[in-house]
């Protein structure tokens, strides 16, 4: 971060500032203060950073930020405001104002964006000095620490976007103005809270409220809603592969191993890519960094060059190959569009033994929920040769599975006991590909397989 006066900063979230300093972090963990940060005392159901303050100040902060009463320390030292949460995106608004050439592309979806949002970082930066979100900072804290990284040397940043409710990406574009939106998908993540897809949509699309007129707005047109949508007021730019009225396409795709070749149709012309990554969603994500880069002038050619650099972050189908057995780490979140995904890429993954799907529950899906996973259950009967299920829900995937004819099929309750079915039956040659959503924490099961495949 550069340095800001905190006055500048208090002035942007309708505080007072008592003394005067340049701020060079803003922190909410007092476990990372810097010295001479601002320290923000956020407050959620389960913390409350007011606790905290008097540490922070006492370890080098300059002043806090509160907004409720503190005891025992300098008034002077604090900035009050209505809700501290509120003032984070605050001050990364007039953060990001000090940077008016910046080019700022926004990604949001139901699913993909977070790899998405990194192919972009990759094309992005065959032209440009380019920050972008790192894992999945993709809230209203993670956004603003995004945005508190950026420096005069930045050309480009990708900033992720993901919500919970409606107005949630309002609040983020409206504070970030972007000046490229992309939108990879509308599926069912959330549907808990929103109620339907066409709400979801609706939340998803608020983030066209902070792109000026004429902005481009990438849009897979293969989703159902997203193909359907219209914004005048902006430069809609549809990507996809099966439907033939989108301006970029991705055609002659194959599976090579661990990497994709595929054909880009754009601008009346044709340029053969390779991505070091498998899966049909894999060239869509692949195609909205292109465009993207294309729109920011970059040659083609330096598009598809860039796209081989791209590497998965986090647990995000995340490839270990050990003891002859190939593990695929896709345990950072699921839905049912996800396992889709997965499931048909592992059935046409390179395999000399079985194909084995290891799957957890997939959460927040309401009422849905039961259907959506006995609908999964039947798609894994059609893709693997074994299916290992754990958790509650995952009871639907084995009824499902069973149901479609699958003869090897095993429901676990316990974690513990799945890891150990699961190193006592591995055999060389096998693929083992394991989803779930984040909060099943299905790597546990996989770390005792590993450690054994190691110590061979």
């Amino acid at each position: 971060m550069e340095a800001v006066k905190l006055s500048l900063l208090a002035a942007a979230m309708g505080a007072e500032a008592a003394v005067e300093a340049d701020i060079t972090h803003i922190c909410t963990d007092t476990r990372k203060l810097t010295q001479g940060c601002l320290f923000v005392a956020l407050k959620g159901e389960n913390f409350d950073g007011h606790r905290f303050v008097k540490a922070a100040l006492e370890q080098g902060a300059v002043a806090a930020v509160v907004h409720q009463p503190v005891e025992d320390v300098d008034p002077d030292k604090l900035l009050e405001v209505m809700d501290t949460q509120d003032a984070l995106l605050d001050m990364a608004s007039i953060y990001r104002d000090r940077f008016p050439e910046l080019n700022l592309i926004a990604v949001t979806g139901s699913v993909g964006k977070t790899t998405t949002k990194d192919f972009i970082a990759c094309v992005v930066s065959a032209g440009f000095n380019t920050h972008k979100t790192e894992g999945n900072q993709n809230n209203e804290i993670g956004v603003p620490a995004t945005v508190y990284g950026l420096t005069a040397d930045h050309g480009a940043a990708v900033v992720e976007m993901g919500m919970q409710g409606l107005g949630e990406i309002l609040d983020l574009t409206l504070a970030l103005h972007p000046t490229i939106g992309v939108i990879t998908n509308i599926g069912v993540s959330h549907i808990e809270r929103l109620g339907s897809r066409e709400n979801i949509l609706q939340a998803k699309l608020e983030l066209c409220e902070g792109l000026e007129d004429g902005a481009p707005l990438f849009l897979c047109g293969d989703n159902d809603l997203l193909a359907t949508v219209q914004q005048p007021r902006l430069d809609v730019i549809f990507y996809g592969v099966d439907n033939p009225a989108c301006a970029i396409r991705g055609g002659e795709i194959k599976e090579e191993g661990d990497s994709t070749s595929f054909v880009i149709m754009a601008e009346g012309q044709q340029w053969s890519a390779v991505i070091p990554c498998v899966g049909r969603h894999n060239v869509l994500n692949a195609l909205a960094a292109f465009g993207v880069g294309r729109k920011l002038g970059i040659p083609a050619e330096s598009c598809i060059r860039a796209l081989q650099n791209y590497q998965p972050s986090g647990m995000r189908q995340h490839v270990v190959r050990c003891g002859g057995v190939t593990i695929v780490e896709d345990c950072y979140n699921a839905s049912p569009d996800s396992m889709q995904a997965a499931l048909n890429t592992l059935k046409t993954y390179p395999c000399s033994g079985r194909r084995i799907a290891l799957l957890a529950d997939m959460l927040e899906l309401g009422e849905i929920a039961e259907q959506s996973h006995l609908q999964v259950g039947r798609l894994a009967a059609e893709s693997a040769d074994v299916l290992y299920c754990y958790g509650q829900l995952g009871q639907m995937y084995a009824k499902g599975a069973k149901q479609n004819g699958s003869p090897e099929v095993y429901w676990f309750e316990d974690k513990a006991d799945l890891a150990e079915t699961l190193c006592g039956s591995i055999k060389e040659g096998d693929v083992v590909w394991a989803k779930a959503s984040r909060g099943m924490k299905l790597e546990e099961a996989l770390q005792p397989l590993q450690k054994k495949l190691e110590s061979k």
